[in-house]
């Protein structure tokens, strides 16, 4: 085996142990793999670069922070049972014949996968994922927003997604984002949000789709007013006193149960 595959599968496993643990320092890492600290930091800076982990003094964290969105592989093992709930809701308001847009978050991700007996349906994406999960299912026609692709989302973005987005008109979004408090919602990436910002332009009705972890927080660029989404879905572990304040600030608030088989 040459030295590059080594040190890409080195790589590989230091990214599935940061991702699955959150948050380790670069001497745990060292003692694990059984490589100098001097190998870790490296290793760690090409993962940096791939935006799969970010480093801070002394250790490496997978985990989101108000600059960095967590990398895809990461988001797809939180809050399983939560955004579980969310997309059993969020499935009940499409409907046959719809044109669906779904954003590139794990939620609408796991609405995509509740679709097989939605068609005749429209769906309209820039996740790659949600393309895997609806392109072989019958009866549904599948958009795919093109642009450039960002690994660490699994998604396309940038100016030809947008303009793809913006020629298009769909009957339903389902879009998450990263953080929401005092009315607003707010996003890491400023590609994102215009992407995010496209589609709720393009779409007759607006759902936005949050599980409680993001309710209270912030990140670095607002997205929109909670008021400017037509429903908002949370989950059933949200506190009753969010959801009344939430409902006092006029958000139409749906708490989806999370003991729904």
């Amino acid at each position: 085996m040459s030295t590059r595959t080594t040190r890409g599968a080195r790589q590989d496993r230091i990214a599935d142990h940061v991702l699955r643990e959150g948050s380790v320092t670069a001497s745990q890492l060292a003692e694990t793999f059984g490589v100098s600290l001097m190998t870790v930091h490296r290793d760690l800076d090409e993962l940096e670069r791939q935006g799969v982990v970010r480093k801070f003094h002394g250790g490496v964290s997978a985990q989101p922070s108000s600059v960095f969105e967590s990398n895809v592989a990461y988001r797809l093992r939180t809050a399983r049972v939560e955004k579980a709930a969310i997309a059993r809701f969020a499935r009940t308001l499409v409907e046959p014949g719809m044109a669906v847009m779904l954003d590139d978050s794990t939620t609408t991700l796991g609405v995509a996968e509740l679709l097989t007996d939605a068609a005749p349906l429209t769906v309209i994406t820039n996740f790659l994922p949600v393309i895997n999960a609806t392109s072989r299912v019958e009866r549904v026609r599948l958009i795919a927003l093109g642009g450039e692709y960002h690994p660490a989302h699994d998604s396309f973005l940038g100016v030809p997604c947008i303009e793809a987005v913006e020629s298009l008109r769909a009957d339903l979004l389902l879009t998450s984002t990263s953080a929401a408090s005092d009315g607003l919602t707010y996003h890491q990436e400023q590609e994102i949000v215009l992407v995010k910002r496209a589609m709720m332009r393009s779409a007759n009705r607006r759902v936005l789709l949050m599980d409680h972890s993001k309710l209270g927080g912030t990140a670095l660029h607002q997205l929109a007013p909670l008021t400017d989404f037509d429903d908002v879905v949370v989950d059933g572990g949200t506190p009753p006193d969010v959801v009344r304040a939430l409902r006092e600030r006029r958000v139409n608030v749906h708490v989806a149960p999370l003991d729904t088989p």
